[in-house]
């Protein structure tokens, strides 16, 4: 395969542009399906916070034409391009979104909410959707894979922008030849983003994800105006601004052969995927022991961690959105164990004494040799050290939830009902399962269900 820069470009933008249904294996399709019903919900949540709700508000009411789009979770529809930036900022709000390793981020979040916006005003088929999310979800994790991403960068708004472009414009007919085009250009439109914000509990961090598919859409829109983008914005942005280095060659890989939106996973709690590794390693520990172990019998844990997950070693997070960072507040919010799902990261659970006093015990730090293994493996060593001289010692080699270790089925059933059910009720809930595992059979998205969720 000829990987010169050029011609890479070209070939990953016509494989998300030109790839036809018929030849995505229906194992990728049955994935899809799964990660909308996953995804949904959670953007549903994140939308009834406080601020996203306020923005949404402000959003629609500046709004100058009506549209087909869900604003999911605020129970109406708006323009697309409002919808996607709305739906893509509350689907990363709570940090319980679809991700994965190999992508170096959260491509669904990033390519499903343009997509979806776009196919309900459009009023085009659930066979077109699922497809343009597909291929635009495997675009964005190839960039990522490709990228030695400075550490720095925080993903959301970055590869996105591409990967909600190229959906935009499969969806809407771009001719072939503008595809390279748009491409480089959606490349040259990502965000300048940092980790910091995650760190500092700085909730302008979730407004990257909607970045990707409000720019995405406009960076079509660029494209039909005859704006240009540079000879390959993908290479120059992932390979010197963004990260230290692109490579082609891994990109192109086995392109239309290996599918990573396969070999990404589902949340079972609203934290940063690194932390998981970390729970993981705890769970081990105390399933070894055999029985519970209370917060007061607890003199300290030591966690060694892989270099991502280390990053999440602050202990006293000033609130809920500070949680999600924060792999000693993970552990300590689940061993106090009065609350689960998402009141164990919630302010409550921040006020909480107990955990508090916990977390500050609990010290993460990088074993390099876990880095280096990193991400094939996700390896974590946790040491939970008792005050009468016991140890208990746990570790996570392959986080719960990626291919090689797959969650029961049984347990994303309880997430769906969990977040789905107080939502819409037990009877629309089961109807939006249903709908999106059937969308192939659906004529028009816009009207996929018959309520606004």
């Amino acid at each position: 395969m000829d990987t010169r820069s050029g011609d890479a470009l070209e070939q990953l933008a016509r494989f998300v542009g030109q790839t036809p249904v018929d030849a995505i294996p229906p194992a990728v399709l049955e994935r899809t399906r799964e990660i909308l019903v996953d995804t949904l919900p959670v953007i549903a949540w994140g939308m009834r916070e406080p601020q996203v709700s306020a923005l949404a508000q402000r959003q629609l009411m500046q709004a100058s034409e009506g549209g087909r789009a869900w604003v999911i979770g605020a129970g109406r529809t708006g323009p697309r391009l409002d919808a996607a930036l709305l739906n893509g900022i509350a689907g990363a709000w709570l940090d319980f979104d679809e991700g994965n390793f190999l992508a170096n981020g959260h491509p669904g979040i990033q390519v499903i909410p343009a997509a979806l916006a776009l196919a309900q005003e459009l009023r085009l088929s659930g066979r077109q959707l699922l497809a343009a999310i597909a291929l635009s979800y495997e675009a964005v994790a190839r960039i990522g894979m490709a990228t030695q991403t400075k550490l720095i960068v925080n993903p959301h708004g970055t590869f996105g922008v591409v990967g909600s472009a190229l959906a935009c414009a499969r969806l809407q007919g771009l001719p072939a030849e503008q595809l390279r085009e748009l491409a480089s250009l959606a490349a040259s439109c990502c965000m300048a983003t940092n980790r910091h914000t995650m760190l500092n509990g700085a909730t302008v961090r979730n407004w990257y994800a909607g970045h990707s598919g409000f720019m995405g859409q406009m960076a079509l829109r660029m494209i039909e105006s005859g704006f240009t983008g540079p000879v390959d914005g993908v290479h120059t942005t992932f390979s010197l601004v963004l990260g230290d280095g692109f490579s082609w060659e891994t990109a192109l890989g086995e392109l239309g052969q290996r599918w990573l939106l396969t070999e990404g996973y589902l949340k079972l709690y609203p934290t940063a995927r690194y932390a998981h590794s970390a729970i993981d390693a705890l769970h081990d520990a105390l399933e070894r022991h055999g029985h519970a172990v209370a917060a007061h019998e607890i003199e300290r844990i030591d966690v060694r961690a892989y270099r991502l997950a280390a990053y999440l070693s602050k202990q006293q997070p000033a609130d809920w959105f500070g949680t999600r960072f924060s792999i000693p507040f993970a552990l300590a919010t689940l061993l106090v164990g009065r609350r689960s799902g998402l009141a164990a990261f919630s302010d409550e659970a921040v006020a909480d004494p107990q955990v508090m006093a916990l977390a500050a015990r609990v010290h993460v730090s990088e074993d390099e040799s876990h880095t280096a293994q990193y991400p094939q493996l996700q390896r974590v060593d946790l040491c939970l050290t008792l005050r009468d001289g016991r140890r208990l010692d746990g570790a996570c080699h392959i986080t719960s939830g990626e291919p090689q270790r797959p969650h029961p089925r049984a347990d994303l059933d309880r997430k769906y009902a969990a977040l789905a059910v107080p939502l819409w009720g037990e009877q629309r809930a089961e109807q939006m399962r249903a709908a999106l595992m059937n969308l192939e059979h659906c004529p028009d998205v816009s009207a996929l269900v018959d309520f606004f969720p």
